[in-house]
Protein backbone atom coordinates (compact mmCIF):
# COMPACT_ATOMS: atom_id res chain seq x y z
CA UNK A 1 0.00 0.00 0.00
CA UNK A 2 1.24 3.49 -0.86
CA UNK A 3 1.99 5.83 2.03
CA UNK A 4 2.32 9.57 2.44
CA UNK A 5 4.46 11.72 4.71
CA UNK A 6 4.07 15.11 6.35
CA UNK A 7 6.83 17.70 6.36
CA UNK A 8 6.69 20.94 8.36
CA UNK A 9 9.07 23.89 8.12
CA UNK A 10 8.76 26.15 11.16
CA UNK A 11 10.32 29.51 10.34
CA UNK A 12 10.29 32.74 12.27
CA UNK A 13 7.92 34.29 9.71
CA UNK A 14 5.96 31.42 8.17
CA UNK A 15 4.94 27.82 8.82
CA UNK A 16 5.00 25.71 5.66
CA UNK A 17 3.54 22.22 5.76
CA UNK A 18 3.19 19.63 3.02
CA UNK A 19 1.75 16.20 2.41
CA UNK A 20 3.89 14.19 -0.03
CA UNK A 21 4.15 10.70 -1.47
CA UNK A 22 7.24 8.54 -0.96
CA UNK A 23 8.73 9.88 -4.21
CA UNK A 24 8.19 13.51 -3.21
CA UNK A 25 5.04 14.24 -5.20
CA UNK A 26 3.25 17.14 -3.53
CA UNK A 27 -0.31 16.26 -2.54
CA UNK A 28 -1.22 19.29 -0.40
CA UNK A 29 0.40 22.43 0.94
CA UNK A 30 -0.54 24.65 3.90
CA UNK A 31 1.00 28.01 4.83
CA UNK A 32 0.39 30.15 7.90
CA UNK A 33 2.00 33.11 9.61
CA UNK A 34 4.13 32.04 12.56
CA UNK A 35 3.64 34.95 14.98
CA UNK A 36 7.10 34.21 16.35
CA UNK A 37 6.64 35.74 19.81
CA UNK A 38 3.39 33.85 20.46
CA UNK A 39 4.52 30.26 21.01
CA UNK A 40 1.04 29.03 21.86
CA UNK A 41 -0.12 30.18 18.44
CA UNK A 42 2.51 28.36 16.38
CA UNK A 43 2.51 25.26 18.56
CA UNK A 44 -1.25 24.86 18.30
CA UNK A 45 -1.16 25.72 14.59
CA UNK A 46 1.26 22.89 13.92
CA UNK A 47 -0.79 20.41 15.93
CA UNK A 48 -3.88 21.39 13.95
CA UNK A 49 -2.01 21.19 10.65
CA UNK A 50 -0.84 17.64 11.41
CA UNK A 51 -4.37 16.54 12.18
CA UNK A 52 -5.77 18.29 9.10
CA UNK A 53 -3.23 16.70 6.74
CA UNK A 54 -3.77 13.27 8.26
CA UNK A 55 -7.52 13.62 7.82
CA UNK A 56 -7.26 14.85 4.23
CA UNK A 57 -4.75 12.21 3.10
CA UNK A 58 -6.20 9.32 1.15
CA UNK A 59 -3.05 7.32 1.92
CA UNK A 60 -1.82 6.27 5.39
CA UNK A 61 0.65 8.81 6.82
CA UNK A 62 3.88 6.92 7.42
CA UNK A 63 6.17 9.62 8.80
CA UNK A 64 6.10 13.21 10.10
CA UNK A 65 9.11 15.51 10.21
CA UNK A 66 9.66 19.08 11.36
CA UNK A 67 12.53 21.43 10.52
CA UNK A 68 13.35 24.57 12.47
CA UNK A 69 16.32 26.84 13.16
CA UNK A 70 18.69 25.69 15.88
CA UNK A 71 20.44 22.51 16.99
CA UNK A 72 18.37 19.36 17.44
CA UNK A 73 18.97 17.03 20.38
CA UNK A 74 20.69 13.66 19.97
CA UNK A 75 17.41 11.79 19.46
CA UNK A 76 15.88 14.35 17.08
CA UNK A 77 12.80 14.84 19.23
CA UNK A 78 13.24 18.60 19.72
CA UNK A 79 15.38 21.65 19.00
CA UNK A 80 17.70 21.76 21.99
CA UNK A 81 19.51 25.05 21.37
CA UNK A 82 18.15 28.15 19.62
CA UNK A 83 18.74 31.30 21.67
CA UNK A 84 17.10 34.56 20.66
CA UNK A 85 14.54 33.21 18.19
CA UNK A 86 11.18 31.46 18.47
CA UNK A 87 10.89 31.68 22.28
CA UNK A 88 9.42 28.43 23.57
CA UNK A 89 11.06 26.26 20.92
CA UNK A 90 14.03 25.00 22.93
CA UNK A 91 13.50 21.49 24.36
CA UNK A 92 9.85 21.44 23.27
CA UNK A 93 8.94 17.82 22.50
CA UNK A 94 6.65 17.80 19.48
CA UNK A 95 5.79 14.10 19.73
CA UNK A 96 4.51 14.51 23.29
CA UNK A 97 2.55 17.61 22.33
CA UNK A 98 0.84 16.22 19.23
CA UNK A 99 0.56 12.57 20.17
CA UNK A 100 2.29 11.72 16.87
CA UNK A 101 5.90 10.67 16.35
CA UNK A 102 7.66 13.71 14.88
CA UNK A 103 11.34 13.69 13.92
CA UNK A 104 12.94 17.12 14.33
CA UNK A 105 16.00 18.53 12.59
CA UNK A 106 17.84 21.75 11.79
CA UNK A 107 16.52 23.67 8.78
CA UNK A 108 19.83 23.65 6.84
CA UNK A 109 20.09 19.90 7.44
CA UNK A 110 16.55 19.62 6.08
CA UNK A 111 17.57 21.42 2.86
CA UNK A 112 20.13 18.67 2.18
CA UNK A 113 17.64 15.92 3.05
CA UNK A 114 15.25 17.35 0.44
CA UNK A 115 17.94 17.07 -2.21
CA UNK A 116 19.02 13.60 -1.07
CA UNK A 117 15.53 12.14 -1.01
CA UNK A 118 13.90 13.93 -3.91
CA UNK A 119 16.24 16.33 -5.70
CA UNK A 120 19.71 17.02 -7.11
CA UNK A 121 21.46 14.47 -4.84
CA UNK A 122 19.02 11.59 -5.26
CA UNK A 123 20.90 8.25 -5.35
CA UNK A 124 24.07 9.95 -4.04
CA UNK A 125 25.75 8.96 -0.76
CA UNK A 126 28.53 11.45 -0.04
CA UNK A 127 27.27 15.01 -0.46
CA UNK A 128 28.07 18.48 0.84
CA UNK A 129 25.52 21.29 0.66
CA UNK A 130 26.11 25.01 1.10
CA UNK A 131 23.17 27.37 1.54
CA UNK A 132 24.09 30.93 0.60
CA UNK A 133 21.69 33.53 1.93
CA UNK A 134 21.64 36.05 4.76
CA UNK A 135 24.34 33.85 6.28
CA UNK A 136 25.92 30.65 5.03
CA UNK A 137 24.60 27.31 6.23
CA UNK A 138 25.34 23.79 5.21
CA UNK A 139 24.96 20.09 5.70
CA UNK A 140 26.86 16.87 5.07
CA UNK A 141 25.76 13.41 4.01
CA UNK A 142 28.07 10.45 4.62
CA UNK A 143 27.18 7.06 3.19
CA UNK A 144 23.69 8.30 2.39
CA UNK A 145 22.95 9.47 5.93
CA UNK A 146 22.76 12.99 7.29
CA UNK A 147 25.86 13.59 9.42
CA UNK A 148 24.85 15.65 12.45
CA UNK A 149 27.93 15.15 14.63
CA UNK A 150 28.30 15.67 18.36
CA UNK A 151 25.71 18.17 19.65
CA UNK A 152 24.21 18.12 16.12
CA UNK A 153 26.61 20.92 15.15
CA UNK A 154 27.92 19.39 11.92
CA UNK A 155 27.36 21.33 8.74
CA UNK A 156 27.99 24.88 9.96
CA UNK A 157 30.14 25.35 6.90
CA UNK A 158 29.71 29.11 6.84
CA UNK A 159 31.90 29.27 9.93
CA UNK A 160 35.07 27.93 8.35
CA UNK A 161 37.82 30.50 7.86
CA UNK A 162 38.84 31.80 4.44
CA UNK A 163 40.88 34.76 5.76
CA UNK A 164 42.67 33.95 9.02
CA UNK A 165 44.24 37.43 9.19
CA UNK A 166 40.90 39.24 9.19
CA UNK A 167 40.22 41.43 12.20
CA UNK A 168 36.48 40.73 12.06
CA UNK A 169 34.93 37.70 13.74
CA UNK A 170 31.60 36.04 13.00
CA UNK A 171 28.95 34.91 15.49
CA UNK A 172 30.93 31.77 16.36
CA UNK A 173 34.11 33.84 16.97
CA UNK A 174 35.80 32.69 13.74
CA UNK A 175 37.96 35.30 11.96
CA UNK A 176 37.39 35.85 8.26
CA UNK A 177 34.60 33.29 7.91
CA UNK A 178 32.98 32.16 4.68
CA UNK A 179 29.69 33.57 5.99
CA UNK A 180 31.23 37.02 6.31
CA UNK A 181 32.86 36.64 2.88
CA UNK A 182 29.67 36.03 0.90
CA UNK A 183 26.61 36.18 3.19
CA UNK A 184 24.07 38.92 2.57
CA UNK A 185 24.47 40.13 6.17
CA UNK A 186 27.85 41.74 5.31
CA UNK A 187 27.01 43.10 1.86
CA UNK A 188 26.92 46.76 2.90
CA UNK A 189 30.18 46.40 4.81
CA UNK A 190 31.89 44.65 1.86
CA UNK A 191 30.67 47.26 -0.63
CA UNK A 192 31.22 50.37 1.55
CA UNK A 193 27.48 50.91 1.58
CA UNK A 194 27.08 51.00 -2.21
CA UNK A 195 24.81 47.94 -2.32
CA UNK A 196 22.11 46.91 0.12
CA UNK A 197 21.61 43.35 -1.12
CA UNK A 198 23.66 40.68 -2.85
CA UNK A 199 21.13 40.72 -5.68
CA UNK A 200 21.89 44.41 -6.34
CA UNK A 201 25.60 43.54 -6.39
CA UNK A 202 25.06 40.65 -8.83
CA UNK A 203 23.00 42.80 -11.21
CA UNK A 204 25.75 45.43 -11.19
CA UNK A 205 28.31 42.68 -11.86
CA UNK A 206 26.17 41.50 -14.80
CA UNK A 207 26.24 45.09 -16.12
CA UNK A 208 30.07 44.94 -15.87
CA UNK A 209 30.37 47.55 -13.11
CA UNK A 210 34.11 47.44 -12.15
CA UNK A 211 33.63 47.83 -8.40
CA UNK A 212 30.81 45.26 -8.26
CA UNK A 213 32.92 42.88 -10.33
CA UNK A 214 35.83 43.16 -7.91
CA UNK A 215 33.65 42.59 -4.84
CA UNK A 216 31.63 39.70 -6.32
CA UNK A 217 34.64 37.85 -7.73
CA UNK A 218 36.53 38.25 -4.45
CA UNK A 219 33.61 36.60 -2.65
CA UNK A 220 33.45 33.78 -5.20
CA UNK A 221 37.20 33.23 -4.96
CA UNK A 222 36.82 32.77 -1.20
CA UNK A 223 33.86 30.45 -1.77
CA UNK A 224 35.96 28.37 -4.18
CA UNK A 225 38.79 28.12 -1.63
CA UNK A 226 36.27 26.92 0.97
CA UNK A 227 34.78 24.37 -1.44
CA UNK A 228 38.20 23.06 -2.44
CA UNK A 229 39.06 22.68 1.26
CA UNK A 230 35.85 20.73 1.87
CA UNK A 231 36.60 18.52 -1.12
CA UNK A 232 40.06 17.78 0.30
CA UNK A 233 38.62 16.85 3.72
CA UNK A 234 35.42 15.01 2.77
CA UNK A 235 35.95 13.85 -0.84
CA UNK A 236 32.24 14.16 -1.70
CA UNK A 237 30.72 12.93 -4.95
CA UNK A 238 28.74 16.15 -5.25
CA UNK A 239 28.48 19.67 -3.83
CA UNK A 240 25.06 21.35 -3.92
CA UNK A 241 24.65 25.13 -3.72
CA UNK A 242 21.32 26.46 -2.46
CA UNK A 243 19.90 29.50 -0.69
CA UNK A 244 18.79 32.84 -2.07
CA UNK A 245 22.18 33.76 -3.57
CA UNK A 246 22.11 30.59 -5.69
CA UNK A 247 19.39 32.28 -7.78
CA UNK A 248 22.27 34.13 -9.48
CA UNK A 249 22.76 30.80 -11.31
CA UNK A 250 25.33 31.20 -14.12
CA UNK A 251 26.57 34.51 -12.71
CA UNK A 252 27.62 32.50 -9.66
CA UNK A 253 28.44 29.07 -11.09
CA UNK A 254 30.55 30.11 -14.11
CA UNK A 255 33.16 32.20 -12.24
CA UNK A 256 33.02 29.77 -9.30
CA UNK A 257 33.96 26.89 -11.61
CA UNK A 258 36.81 28.96 -13.02
CA UNK A 259 38.23 29.50 -9.54
CA UNK A 260 37.73 25.83 -8.65
CA UNK A 261 39.78 24.85 -11.70
CA UNK A 262 42.62 26.78 -10.04
CA UNK A 263 42.24 25.45 -6.50
CA UNK A 264 40.56 22.02 -6.57
CA UNK A 265 42.79 18.96 -6.23
CA UNK A 266 41.78 16.61 -9.06
CA UNK A 267 43.75 13.36 -8.90
CA UNK A 268 43.54 11.63 -12.27
CA UNK A 269 41.56 14.59 -13.58
CA UNK A 270 38.51 13.73 -11.46
CA UNK A 271 36.42 16.84 -10.80
CA UNK A 272 33.75 17.16 -8.11
CA UNK A 273 30.44 18.23 -9.70
CA UNK A 274 28.77 21.40 -8.44
CA UNK A 275 24.97 21.55 -8.80
CA UNK A 276 22.35 24.11 -7.90
CA UNK A 277 19.73 22.93 -5.42
CA UNK A 278 16.46 21.81 -6.98
CA UNK A 279 14.31 23.09 -4.13
CA UNK A 280 14.11 26.49 -2.51
CA UNK A 281 10.90 27.66 -0.89
CA UNK A 282 9.71 24.20 0.22
CA UNK A 283 13.14 22.70 0.89
CA UNK A 284 12.69 22.70 4.68
CA UNK A 285 9.31 20.96 4.58
CA UNK A 286 10.39 18.44 1.93
CA UNK A 287 13.59 17.72 3.83
CA UNK A 288 11.70 17.23 7.09
CA UNK A 289 9.45 14.67 5.38
CA UNK A 290 12.47 12.98 3.81
CA UNK A 291 14.34 12.88 7.11
CA UNK A 292 11.37 11.29 8.88
CA UNK A 293 11.20 8.66 6.13
CA UNK A 294 14.92 7.95 6.51
CA UNK A 295 14.53 7.51 10.26
CA UNK A 296 11.83 4.88 9.65
CA UNK A 297 14.19 2.99 7.34
CA UNK A 298 16.95 3.14 9.96
CA UNK A 299 14.62 1.72 12.62
CA UNK A 300 13.53 -1.22 10.45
Amino acid sequence: MEHSSIGIDLGCTHIKAILVTADGTLLKEIRQDTEEQNDQHWKNAIRQIVQQLKKESNKPVQAIGLSAPGLANSTNTCIEFMPGRLPGLENFNWSDFTGERIDVLNDAHAALMAELQFGAAKNCKHVVMLTLGTGVGGAISIDGKLYQGVSQMAGHLGHITVDALSSSKDVTNMPGSLEDAIGNLTIQQRTQGKFKTTWELVKAYEAKDPFATQVWLTSLRQLAVAMASLINVLSPELIIVGGGISKAEALLITPLQQYLSEFEWRPGGKQTPIKLARFSDLAGALGAAGFALSKINQRL
